[in-house]
């Protein structure tokens, strides 16, 4: 991968402070837009963090609620009420004591399939966009949080799979996961996520070190291959950083 096309890293002392730190850069991209604000959320446990800041006291008081809709990049296609759905956890840590239901756009689970969900998740995504294409010129989102898993997936976006390489539609099913918890999926595509004018990777902890060598060495990952159509950030905690790169830091 040429020097030019590494998205920019930034390197935080530990998890509360990759917390802190995303929070900010959320806030920034708040402040940019005097609009209607849209911020697509991933699930798994790098967000939980920065999902409970934005809900505390010290900063919900600086989210404009009203002008803030709040997407997610993917789902388990399970019900709402089950611990595993990424949205539920969303809500439940911050959005639903703050948002206004009408703000908050979950992926719908209760299709008859996940390539119908996506479907209905699409048609969703382009109502509020107001056209069924994207237009590099405005992005979809004015940001897209997103982790990176053990065999370099992001959102459902596995490695090898056919799904990945997608570049008409918006939203796709996967019916098989490649990492557990081992339920079909939902998720925005590459196009559709790379449709903000920032995507922010949380990558925090030790065991993401074997993952984060690999992305930093460039191997066309699917955490590799996803980029904004404007600025892309690896915001990484000290415990996640490869040994070679800590040590000349």
């Amino acid at each position: 991968m040429a020097a030019a096309d590494q998205p920019k890293l930034i390197v935080a002392a530990d998890a509360e402070a990759l917390a802190q730190t995303a929070a900010e850069r959320v806030m920034a991209r708040i402040a940019a837009n005097p609009g209607r604000i849209a911020i697509c959320l991933t699930g798994g446990s790098s967000p939980k963090k920065l999902y409970q800041l934005l809900g505390s006291d010290a900063w919900r008081g600086r989210i404009p609620w009203d002008r803030v809709h709040w997407f997610i990049g993917d789902e388990r296609f399970v019900p709402e009420s089950d611990p595993l759905n990424n949205m539920a956890v969303a809500r439940a840590t911050f959005l639903d004591r703050n948002a206004p239901s009408g703000h908050i756009h979950p992926i719908p689970t209760a299709a008859e399939s996940p390539e119908a969900s996506a479907e209905a998740y699409a048609r969703q995504l382009q109502s509020f966009y107001g056209a069924e294409s994207l237009d590099p010129a405005r992005p979809l989102f004015d940001l897209v949080l997103m982790g990176a898993g053990p065999d370099g997936h992001t959102a459902s976006l596995f490695p090898g799979y056919p799904e990945i390489e997608e570049t008409q539609r918006w939203v796709v099913g996967v019916p098989k996961a490649n990492v557990a918890p081992f339920v079909p999926r939902v998720s925005l595509t590459l196009p559709a996520l790379g449709s903000c004018h920032e995507m922010l990777f949380e990558i925090a902890g030790h065991d993401k070190q074997p993952i984060l060598t690999r992305l930093l060495n460039g191997e066309t990952l699917p955490a590799v291959r996803a980029r904004s159509n404007g600025e892309t950030v690896w915001l990484v905690d000290q415990a996640a950083l490869p040994e070679e790169i800590r040590g000349r830091r």
